[in-house]
């Protein structure tokens, strides 16, 4: 999966490059190349690197609840007591 994201955005680098290279050349193509690049970055990498980061990982361990308002409130109380 690092691969496939990796290779995909460096097309997708690649693709947004040329499409400015031909758009300074005033070429109407180069408009298309950029907005088909900003389709794939937007619709196609970021969800699946959403999902590749996320994989595996417990929702709730991130969210604000009373436990992990506790358990931050004792992490920071043991944390000043230290020093």
């Amino acid at each position: 999966m690092k691969r496939l994201l990796q290779s995909l955005l460096l097309i997708n680098i690649v693709g947004l490059s040329y499409g400015f290279y031909i758009k300074s050349e005033n070429i109407v193509q180069g408009e298309l190349i950029i907005g088909l690049s900003l389709v794939l970055g937007f619709f196609i990498i970021m969800p699946l690197f959403i999902y590749h980061r996320w994989k595996n990982k417990n929702v709730k361990d991130y969210m604000l609840s009373k436990e992990n308002i506790e358990k931050m409130r004792e992490y920071n109380d043991s944390k000043d007591n230290k020093s």
